[in-house]
């Protein structure tokens, strides 16, 4: 099997620092995207952290016995998705040791959103608001639930989804990495088929763009300009956040 990816990030026109990072690694079919937050440009700080955290379990010899944290795990798939969870929590702890040991971190943290191909497969974990979607057969899908305030009121029928695109506290964070301590990831497995586009988003793209935007700019675009694309469209529409786009494309599955 085979991916390639592509991405491209902007701060907006707003912000004078960029808290967005992100991570790919074609080879190992890792492909990770944190959105910072905290004063004093710790959000960047934040941001980086989770991800070079999470790389580093995942891909190298950071304690591999202590990431089997349930030894009952019934095959590589549930290895995996547990192992994520470790990474993710490993971040977050890291994250509020670097906050405490230095007062302008204070109350730092990040969304982190990961996708690992391999063997066929679509390991998927994400904390906070960053999204994954995936592109197949000229349909979109929402792979990940916000981890938010709002989202909490939608599930619960007080909000619809066109007044939860406008409320003041839409980005009012129930998880993320770093400034909740301990978290729970939600976590995904899926196979994945030839021309399959896993796009990861930050919200600086997903809220000026609602997913049926996004739906038709991603059948309307190759998967090598599509983050280029998203980029700008989150601009032209008025966004103001920092903005990030990774666009994951299966070319042999």
């Amino acid at each position: 099997m085979r991916v390639e990816a592509f991405a491209r990030t902007d701060p907006g026109p707003v912000r004078e620092t960029n808290e967005d990072y992100f991570f790919i690694d074609e080879e190992n079919g890792l492909f990770l995207l944190a959105d910072g937050m905290g004063g004093h440009n710790a959000g960047e700080v934040a941001a980086q952290l989770a991800v070079e955290t999470v790389r580093d379990v995942l891909l190298g010899e950071c304690d591999p016995d202590e990431t089997r944290l349930a030894h009952s795990l019934d095959d590589d798939v549930d290895e995996l998705r547990e192992r994520l969870r470790y990474a993710m929590n490993r971040a977050s702890f890291h994250i509020r040791d670097e906050s405490r040991r230095n007062a302008e971190w204070a109350g730092m943290g990040t969304t982190l959103v990961a996708c690992m191909i391999e063997e066929g497969m679509a390991n998927l974990a994400h904390v906070g608001d960053s999204r994954i979607y995936l592109f197949r057969d000229g349909r979109l899908q929402r792979l990940t639930r916000d981890h938010t305030v709002v989202q909490q009121e939608l599930d619960a029928g007080r909000l619809t989804p066109e007044l939860a695109r406008v409320v003041p506290h839409k980005n009012v964070l129930t998880q993320s990495i770093g400034f909740h301590g301990p978290v729970e990831p939600d976590s995904a497995t899926r196979a994945v088929d030839d021309g399959d586009l896993f796009v990861l988003v930050s919200d600086g793209v997903s809220d000026p763009l609602p997913d049926d935007t996004l739906e038709e700019l991603c059948g309307e675009h190759g998967p090598a300009e599509l983050a280029e694309v998203l980029v700008t469209s989150a601009l032209e529409a008025g966004g103001e956040d920092n903005i990030t786009c990774v666009v994951v494309h299966v070319i042999e599955a």
